[in-house]
């Protein structure tokens, strides 16, 4: 039986450097660095483990004059497409492009100038780089005086958003430019959802979803998942990046997992399943299923491995997992696509799953 998949809104197609966003291109996955961009090697040393990772597109900071004097190294060694993130001042955007990234961040919202944002419009399209006009909830206030804040206040944070964003996009319209990349941020993913909705009813230039501010891993990833999920289930996004504070490595992971656990995305890898577990336990599965992870981390075929540790569940979990593990206690059955391999005490039993599984990848890879 073929299940169903997910129809995706179309929006126009934008390119960043050789990477396609919208248009018929896949959901991509982007970060971003969190070392000083004007340390080169540090920052091509993420940028290689982000796109090993799966990263499509890597972001760098350019707050200062020293970050953009190094992108043109950065630019000619990264694997992948590089975007400046820009904030206030309008010269590192023009650095940006002089340097040759293929994207830039841009919230007008915090150049005051609009001479200023006309004159990065102006280098972008003549460089033929993309820009994504980002909004967020915190930009979105602070922008507005006076006045005019006390009015858009009475706007649900949704609505203000989208009339910030029309009003931002207006100065790309009235300069022909239409190389753009749209989102709109908040920390909660109700808002999340609920702006992103208007933009895709209302324009058809493609959308980077995120969460901003998400948090931690345990916090960010739920809250990643609750609206991006959502967002992607209905079609609307073309590229994502999931927020967390530390290591960005974990945010392309959790994007992947995101992106493939609705089927849009090929999984590659180890597909972990293991055992909720429960009173009925005779085998404490979870260190076992992190010992498994991390010997099978370099593994790059999908392979699907199931840990289980009853005899409730595991036996039809081994039925439909590449390699599974049903562990009793002092010793666990092995099974490989359905089918009983042996039985190896308690103290073997990593080793054997670990030992299955590399078998099986290296057959797949032949």
């Amino acid at each position: 039986m073929r299940l169903p998949e997910i129809t995706r809104r179309r929006t126009r197609e934008v390119m960043a450097g050789k990477l396609a966003i919208g248009g018929d291109a896949p959901v991509s996955i982007q970060s971003m660095t969190n070392t000083p961009t004007w340390d080169v090697d540090a920052t091509l040393a993420q940028i290689d483990a982000l796109a090993e990772a799966g990263a499509q597109l890597v972001r760098v900071a350019v707050p200062t004059a020293k970050d953009t004097a190094a992108l043109k190294k950065i630019v000619s060694r990264s694997p992948v497409p590089i975007a400046a993130d820009v904030h206030f001042h309008f010269d590192r955007a023009i650095e940006s492009i002089d340097a040759g990234v293929a994207k830039i961040r841009l919230n007008p919202g915090n150049i005051s100038d609009r001479k200023q944002v006309r004159q990065v419009i102006r280098a972008a399209a003549s460089a033929n780089v993309a820009i994504r006009v980002g909004v967020n909830e915190g930009s979105v206030v602070e922008r507005v005086d006076g006045e005019k804040m006390k009015a858009d206040l009475n706007l649900p944070l949704d609505e203000l958003m989208e009339v910030k964003l029309a009003e931002y996009l207006s100065v790309f319209e009235e300069e022909g430019f239409a190389n753009l990349v749209l989102s709109a941020k908040s920390h909660d993913a109700f808002t999340c959802v609920a702006v992103y909705r208007r933009l895709a009813d209302r324009w058809n230039y493609p959308l980077h979803l995120g969460v901003t501010h998400a948090g931690t891993v345990q916090t960010g990833a739920i809250r990643s998942a609750a609206a991006l999920g959502a967002l992607l289930s209905e079609g609307i996004g073309d590229t994502v990046r999931i927020s967390f504070a530390g290591d960005p490595v974990q945010e392309v992971l959790a994007a992947d997992e995101l992106l493939a656990s609705l089927r849009l995305r090929n999984r590659h890898g180890i597909e972990l399943i293991a055992c909720p577990t429960c009173g009925r336990l005779q085998t404490d599965v979870a260190p076992v299923v992190e010992q498994v992870r991390l010997q099978l981390a370099n593994v790059r075929k999908h392979i699907t491995v199931a840990i289980m540790g009853c005899v409730v569940n595991g036996p039809g979990e081994a039925q439909s997992a590449d390699v599974a593990l049903c562990a009793g206690k002092g010793k666990a059955i092995v099974y490989r696509r359905g089918k009983k391999i042996r039985t190896v005490a308690a103290d073997a039993m990593i080793a054997a799953v670990v030992d299955e599984v590399r078998s099986l990848d290296a057959e797949l890879s032949s």
